[in-house]
């Protein structure tokens, strides 16, 4: 038997459940309803235990009902599209989060996603979830937000995806690969287009480059690949080089020469991708 503790708004309520207070989340969950009447429990799409229940309560107090409800459907809907659960905390960080985005929008102000082109790629499935989410405010809410909102909303739920996730790192490590590409483009003296595969390939590399030097488990190479990869790839193993040498001076991470092996046949590639165009321009 679940019954009502309080009421934060029509769709959420912290109820107990044996003895155990928890949020219960569900359209129209606390209509007509008062303290200590009982729930029915087919009215609740979501129930679970809130660490940090005086939060939530403070974030439900000041922000509009529908932000808190098109939230939930986007959570709701990552969940699906993702077959996973989020960490409770997310119901706190999305749903400010999105409520932040939306009144910046009414106001007139909207901010640019500098990583929106590496999200899009490192984060696909995350980002489509983001412009549906877009697309649902649009719908619900007649706010028109930009595809650097999708993007941003895209970072979030990809760190909720991770145990222990923290938004910081996911925003430095996203960073630090967007940087690694415009150092190798600096280097290399080329325009590396988005929309090209060589660029989405060297991209989700070191995206999980960065996961394995975290992690302290890198790729293992043969000796005797490592070198002819550094005799035969003399210039783009002398960039890999170079460019891990700037991350190492800019972020601290150092990048073992296995990883560097297998950056140099990206970088490769992308040279010899260049030349062709080049050739084919003659």
């Amino acid at each position: 038997m679940i019954k009502i503790k309080k009421i934060l708004n029509n769709n959420a309520v912290i109820v107990s459940d044996e003895g155990e207070e928890k949020i219960a989340i569900g359209p129209g969950v606390a209509f007509k309803k008062a303290k200590n009447d009982i729930v029915n429990p087919h009215k609740i799409e979501k129930l679970f235990i809130m660490p940090e229940n005086d939060k939530f309560q403070q974030l439900l107090s000041r922000i509009p009902v529908e932000h808190f409800t098109v939230s939930e459907d986007i959570i709701s809907y990552a969940e699906k599209r993702l077959e996973t659960s989020f960490n409770e905390h997310i119901h706190i960080v999305l749903t400010d989060h999105i409520s932040f985005a939306i009144e910046r929008e009414m106001d007139g102000i909207s901010l640019r996603n500098k990583l929106l082109n590496e999200i899009k790629i490192l984060y696909r499935n995350e980002y489509e979830i983001g412009l549906w989410a877009i697309e649902h405010i649009a719908e619900k809410l007649n706010v028109q937000m930009p595809k650097d909102e999708a993007a941003f909303i895209a970072l979030h739920i990809h760190t909720m995806k991770v145990k222990g996730g923290d938004l910081r790192k996911t925003v430095k490590q996203t960073t630090i690969v967007r940087d690694m590409i415009q150092s190798i483009s600096r280097r290399l003296d080329v325009s590396i287009e988005e929309d090209d595969l060589s660029y989405q390939r060297l991209l989700t590399h070191l995206r999980f480059v960065m996961d394995r030097v975290n992690h302290y488990d890198h790729h293992t190479i043969d000796e005797d690949m490592l070198r002819m990869i550094q005799t035969k790839f003399t210039s783009a193993y002398a960039c890999a080089s170079d460019v891990a040498k700037e991350m190492e001076e800019t972020y601290g991470i150092v990048l073992p020469e296995s990883e560097l092996g297998y950056i140099t046949l990206h970088i490769q590639r992308l040279q010899d991708q260049h030349h062709q165009k080049g050739g084919n321009q003659q």
